[in-house]
């Protein structure tokens, strides 16, 4: 009883301390909202800032509540699956069984040594660019990373407010910058008056330049990320494919890889709603051939769905006309194929991934 009494106590303390950085954020941005409005106080400035502020809160505020997605039932194993596996003790046989329960599920990504990719934790077998969140304890379907900032995991569910979040967090930062220059010169040159507005206007000034910076090179980094169709894991270490790695895997050109992020609904896309195509367990593909085995997919047609069999639950319409439209290979991503790997042996161990 005490181990477990200390677990839960520790767990409880932990979950405490992960707060920390989304409190330290909300202080910054309600002594910057007071040093701004209340002690510079710019009335023809407020209208905009107000607008600017409302989103960055609002984007800010979904990433943190909005919970990650988890993969669907079709995934988990069942009951006599459990059974069957835990009485096999051999690789090889677990890897049967698994390769059996797979073919009915739109898998195609494969661990380093080329064995299915399963989480023996959550009992799961791991969707396409999904990963076990050791700090959330769960799978996170299409996990980009888990940010303490958030307090959350960033990932399908989350990823386009995650990625507002920056861009409004950079323009807020910008904007008062911008709009405090012109004061904090002033206090250069002696020029405001001796009062307790002015270290406001100072510090200020500082906080708002020094987040500009560290802000723009995150929101860049993941602007290409988007680009690319990558997560940040992805872009670490790339994605294993039946017919081996292959870094560009699911990139189908610039614009399809914004729509899969933002939707296909311009009023959508600077608004932190959810609009994001797919179901975040499968994902088209640019691969030309999935199986080395396979014949060349004939011209005019789409390789990505040729022989996929999906799981009862359909895609959603978004998604099922990124499946089906003409790839754009040769919009960004037309060396994908270069990239491409001679086929690994099959490995015959079950790995779970962090």
């Amino acid at each position: 009883m005490a181990p477990s009494g200390s677990r839960s106590i520790k767990r409880g303390c932990q979950r405490v301390l992960y707060w920390i950085p989304v409190l330290f954020i909300a202080l910054i941005v309600a002594w910057s909202y007071y040093a701004y409005v209340l002690q510079l106080c710019i009335v023809v400035y407020l209208l905009a800032y107000h607008v600017i502020f409302i989103m960055f809160v609002w984007a800010y505020w979904q990433t943190i509540f909005t919970r990650p997605m988890n993969p669907l039932k079709e995934f988990h194993l069942a009951h006599s699956d459990k059974e069957l596996l835990e009485r096999e003790d051999r690789g090889e046989s677990q890897q049967e069984i698994l390769r059996r329960i797979a073919k009915d599920l739109p898998i195609y990504t494969r661990t380093n040594s080329g064995a299915i990719r399963f989480c023996d934790r959550c009992q799961l077998l791991k969707p396409d660019r999904c990963h076990h969140c050791s700090v959330c304890d769960e799978c996170i379907l299409k996990m980009d990373h888990h940010c303490p900032w958030v307090n959350n995991c960033v990932g399908f569910s989350n990823y386009k407010f995650f990625m507002l979040f920056l861009a409004y967090s950079l323009l807020y930062c910008l904007f008062i910058t911008a709009t405090d220059l012109q004061y904090f010169i002033k206090f250069w040159l002696n020029g405001l008056p001796d009062t307790q507005a002015k270290f406001h206007i100072l510090f200020l000034f500082f906080s708002a330049s020094m987040f500009s910076v560290s802000l723009a090179s995150l929101f860049i980094y993941h602007c290409w990320l988007v680009c690319k169709n990558r997560s940040t894991l992805e872009a670490v270490r790339a994605p294993v494919f039946r017919h081996g790695t292959d870094k560009n895997g699911f990139s189908l050109g610039f614009s399809k890889n914004f729509r899969q992020v933002f939707g296909d609904e311009v009023k959508y896309w600077p608004v932190p709603l959810f609009s994001s195509s797919g179901d975040g367990c499968s994902f088209p593909t640019c691969l030309v051939n999935l199986d080395p085995e396979q014949p060349s997919s004939p011209s005019g047609s789409n390789p990505a769905t040729e022989g996929r069999q999906f799981p009862s639950k359909p895609l959603r319409e978004s998604q099922s006309r990124l499946l089906s439209s003409t790839p754009s290979w040769s919009e960004s991503d037309g060396a994908a194929d270069k990239d491409k790997k001679g086929a690994s042996n099959p490995g015959m161990t079950i790995e779970n991934e962090a």
